[in-house]
Parts: C-alpha cells; structure tokens; sequence
C-alpha cells in the first residue's frame, strides 16, 4: 500500500525508502525501494549491496531501459538473485512477453520460457499480483535459506541520513544482524553517538530492531556517508577514538586528490581560468538527493561554463548560504526543502 513515488517531485521516486510489508499469513517481508531514474545510479549500486533479492521493476509498456541493463549488473556485482516485477501490465501498449524476450537477450531467461528467473505481471496502480510477487521473493529467499542472528550487538548499513526540524540529525538505517536498541553506542564511518530515540518506518517510537529492520535513530554527531556500515560498540570512548582516526584519514585523502599535480591538470586548469563559472550553494532535504544534484549539476560543465558547487549541505537553506551565494555570486538551489525566516 506504499505510495512512494507519489509524494516526490515529477512522480519519480529520489529516495532509498526502507519499509516492512506483512503478507496475509502475517509473514514479514522488509523492502528497500531505490530509485530507477538515470540519475540515481550510486543509490542502485548501494541497494543491490544491502538487499539479498533484487526485485528488478521493468514497465510492460516501457521494456528494457538503459537503467535497467544497469541495474541487473549491479545485481549480478553484489551476487544477488533477481526477481523480475513486469509492471504496468494494465497501461496501453503493454506487451509483457516482448520484455522476457529483452531480458532473455541480457541472460534473464523466464520461467515459463525454460530459465530459472521468476517473472511476475504486476500493475502497482490496480494492486494486481503483487501478493504473487510477495510470495515469490519469499520463495527465493527459502531457497537461498537467507539467516541472521537476533542475539547479539547489531550491524548493519545507513541507507539515508537528513536534518529533520524538531529531531536535528535523523540516520536511517537497515539493521542487517543483531539487535539494535535504545541507548546503544553505533560507530558509523567517521561518525559515533548513543542511541537517544529509535523510530519504525511508520514513524512510530521503537526500543530495540532486529534483523531486517529498517529504522531512524537519533543521537549521532553527524550524518555519516550513505551506504556506510554501522557497528553497535562497547563504549563511547572507543568510538570517538575510531571515529576521529577515521575523520582524519578522510580529511587527508581529500586533500591529497586535490593537490596530485600532473601536466594534465596544469592545462586543465589553465583552461579552466579562461572559462566562465557558474556557481551553486546546494542545500537538499536528503543526503541521497544531495549527492545526485551534485553529480547532475557538475556533469553539466561545457568548455565554456564550468558549474562549480560552492558548498552542499543537508536541510533548510539558512542566512549563513545566502550570505556565502551572495559572496561567491552563487544561486542558491533548494530542493524538497524551505528557506528559514531569516534567510
């Protein structure tokens, strides 16, 4: 009963969503919704990392995209089976058996055509067969005999992280093994905190998440990088002490790729001087969404106008970018999000 999609900007799906359906037996089921616009790439790769089944969602009246080809190589990278949803299959022009003949083409050989891929006509819209593509994913995942443990310190991976008003740092996260729970120390990337609130994917407060969960905690020192894997420590000055390191460590890198000099970039960047900058001050509600505005935008440079991201940063556009675009005579870009007062 998901809506996703719905609630984003042109009816395209910008964040990874993490959510638990029940079938009608009361068997759970946890989705990991990433998004299947071109520009969403990195998130792709990430989901086909964190899932055990990849649910391969191919529009019957669309067929096989460029995305979609990607997204069957990032499932085969991460090892992960696939299972096809033909969706759409209620639109005009629909032609179901035209996309197993495509995906026949990319080694995705259908059930019903003599391969091993399961294959379900699905229409989102009229909520058509999707108890079929629910019993299916649980099918394979008996087949694959996908386990984890509930006892024990949690691990997992951070699928979004965001600035909420009222909450400050909110970090989605998908606990993979273990049991998470309230006034837990999580270590994630360069970042550690204790556990102060835990909420569900409907937003309501939970004290402790087992396998399989995806959930929003509250108490981190900052929003760590997407896809990163989060680990439950002992205690908090252990985690400060590795976070540190790792803060370091990232400063460092960062800085070594921006100083290597070679002959290359030396006439890159005396081209570089003769072109026009246009600059951006990017604030977005998601980390997810930052990243990809980023890349777009950046993407976007020609030999004569080079886009140049002045500073990007999670929540609402403050008097601080303003005053930083009105410096760098930068236009400041917010997406999904609200200026405060003052700026």
């Amino acid at each position: 009963d998901s809506r996703i999609a719905g609630k984003e900007a042109g009816g395209i799906t910008q964040h990874i969503g993490a959510y638990r359906v029940e079938l009608s037996d009361g068997r759970p089921l946890t989705v990991l919704d990433t998004p299947g616009h071109a520009a969403f790439t990195s998130m792709r790769a990430r989901g086909a990392h964190t899932t055990d089944i990849v649910v391969l969602v191919v529009a019957a009246d669309d067929g096989v995209m460029p995305q979609t080809e990607e997204a069957i190589a990032h499932a085969r990278e991460a090892k992960c089976p696939i299972v096809v949803a033909i969706n759409k299959v209620d639109a005009k022009g629909a032609n179901p058996e035209q996309v197993k003949s495509q995906l026949s083409g990319l080694g995705l050989q259908a059930e019903d055509w003599g391969g091993e891929v399961g294959m379900v006509e699905v229409s989102a819209l009229k909520k058509q067969g999707v108890d079929n593509l629910l019993e299916r994913i649980l099918l394979e995942a008996e087949v694959l005999e996908a386990k984890a443990h509930t006892k024990g310190d949690a691990l997992g991976t951070v699928i979004e992280a965001k600035v909420e008003k009222g909450k400050g740092k909110v970090v989605h996260v998908l606990v993979q093994d273990g049991t998470l729970r309230t006034r837990d120390v999580v270590l994630a990337g360069h970042t550690y905190g204790k556990i102060r609130l835990m909420f569900d994917h409907n937003g309501q407060p939970v004290k402790e998440a087992g396998p399989s969960t995806p959930v929003e905690i509250l108490g981190l020192d900052d929003l760590p990088p997407i896809g990163e894997p989060f680990h439950v420590v002992s205690d908090m000055k252990a985690a400060k002490a590795v976070a540190e390191k790792r803060l370091l460590l990232k400063t460092e890198q960062e800085r070594a790729n921006k100083s290597k000099v070679t002959l290359q970039n030396v006439f890159e960047k005396l081209d570089e001087s003769q072109a026009k900058r246009l600059r951006f001050v990017l604030k977005a509600d998601v980390l997810g969404s930052l990243e990809v505005l980023k890349s777009t935008l950046e993407e976007m440079s020609t030999d004569e106008i080079i886009v140049d991201i002045v500073h990007s940063a999670v929540g609402a556009v403050t008097e601080t970018d303003v005053l930083l675009a009105s410096t760098a005579g930068a236009i400041v870009i917010a997406f999904h999000i609200a200026p405060d007062n003052k700026a």
